[in-house]
């Protein structure tokens, strides 16, 4: 049976992408190697965040299924491609879940299918690396079939910007490519942004998060001298926050985590060295972001020393392990070095978070408390890592014995510090 989609990769991406699509109408189906996560969303299970099992179900009601099974991308009139580009373990980017989906669609590829890559890259992926592979079919990109780029944008637990009302950048091939690519998307998101072609399209991606990389680094720093200096930089912030032009606010923290801030600008730091010189701004936000969870551990042992205590051997509460708050997604969480750090100096780790109910560092399951009142007022230290909504500050503030508060968010006295 023809499909209006098929959707490579059914995570974080993948899964909001179909549910959009089919909310407006259109026929899909999956395709993902995982079997288990195949298997639940066929019985209407999610193990996505941002998406009930409710609208899973509502999906498999309206034609949906999921599948190993390749061969359904034959009777997809366009294919899009949303899987991992994790880093390799050089620091360059890792395609092979790309190439192999690249070569996936090619032994299945009919004239007039539109494939769309938005798995996030470096420029000149769509064209240098994807559109080879598809022809391997034996038909020619922009010609027997249309290729283009769309980098996703999905916010995992953002209540207000989804894949229907968050702009579309879409990049072509050719021309006609970028015709098909702006025609579909256009009948489920409500503003398309056409990009001169597909390697507009690539940069357009790593701007955005590089842009947030280097500044989330910039204020990071300046946590660290302003420290050093007695000033409060929660302060300075909130001040220059109120110019209404030309400044936008930036906070530090204990790191970043996600895919995208501590990954996508390595990919541009990589095609910038291919050219012969290195991209210094994001190598040294690199540098910055990724210091943090020492920086951590380093106030939290000034804290105890203060107050008479060392750290070895001091019961130390971790608050939120997860990389954003409100959701369970610990993808490159600061939270784990920090603990790898407290725990190498002999700290006793423990941790409360709602939305995570297992959580191991290193291969070694941390112990989850559950009385967040009672560790409170037994750990020799606290530190807030994640502020989720179900923290009350003034409970956080009133019980801990010494807090540490790596997101601003508590009132600060003699026993709460602020990073």
């Amino acid at each position: 049976m023809q499909k209006d989609l098929a959707v490579i990769g059914l995570g974080y991406v993948g899964l909001p992408l179909a549910r959009e699509a089919i909310r407006a109408g259109l026929t899909v189906t999956g395709l993902d190697q995982n079997e288990r996560v195949v298997a639940a969303l066929n019985t209407g299970l999610s193990h996505v965040d941002d998406i009930p099992d409710a609208d899973v179900a509502t999906m498999v009601e309206a034609g949906f299924t999921a599948t190993t099974d390749e061969g359904v991308l034959a009777s997809a009139d366009v294919i899009v491609i949303c899987v991992p580009t994790p880093l390799a373990s050089d620091g360059g980017p890792d395609l092979g879940a790309v190439k192999a989906a690249a070569e996936a669609v090619s032994r299945q590829l009919k004239p007039g299918t539109l494939v769309v890559l938005e798995s996030t890259t470096y420029p000149g992926t769509t064209e240098e690396v994807v559109a080879p592979i598809l022809e391997w079919s034996g038909l020619r990109a922009g010609e027997d079939f249309c290729l283009a780029f769309s980098p996703e944008r999905v916010d995992p637990g953002n209540a207000v910007y989804g894949i229907r009302n968050t702009p579309k950048v879409v990049g072509g091939l050719t021309s006609s490519c970028a015709a098909a690519v702006a025609g579909f998307y256009g009948r489920f998101v409500d503003d398309v942004v056409p990009a001169k072609g597909t390697r507009e399209a690539e940069m357009a991606k790593l701007l955005e998060n590089t842009y947030r990389h280097v500044n989330i680094a910039l204020v990071n720093e300046m946590a660290v001298f302003c420290h050093e200096l007695g000033i409060d930089l929660w302060d300075v912030i909130s001040c220059a926050a109120t110019k209404p032009f030309g400044f936008q606010s930036f906070r530090p923290g204990p790191g970043v985590g996600g895919h995208c801030i501590p990954i996508d600008p390595n990919y541009l730091s990589y095609k910038v060295r291919t050219l012969g010189y290195p991209f210094r701004f994001v190598e040294l936000a690199q540098e910055i972001n990724s210091r943090m969870p020492r920086y951590v551990v380093e106030r939290a042992q000034d804290m105890l020393n203060e107050s008479g205590r060392a750290l070895r051997g001091s019961r130390v509460l971790l608050l939120g392990v997860t990389y954003k708050p409100d959701i369970a997604d610990q993808r490159e969480s600061p939270a784990q070095p920090v603990a790898a750090r407290l725990r190498a100096l002999g700290a006793d780790v423990v941790y409360h978070d709602p939305h995570v109910t297992d959580w191991r560092v290193h291969g070694d399951a941390i112990p989850r408390v559950t009385d967040l009142s009672g560790e409170l007022a037994s750990a020799d230290l606290t530190i807030l890592l994640q502020k989720h909504a179900a923290y009350d500050v003034d409970v956080l503030a009133s019980g801990a014995r010494l807090l540490l508060d790596t997101r601003g968010a508590v009132p600060h006295d003699a026993h709460v510090v602020a990073l």
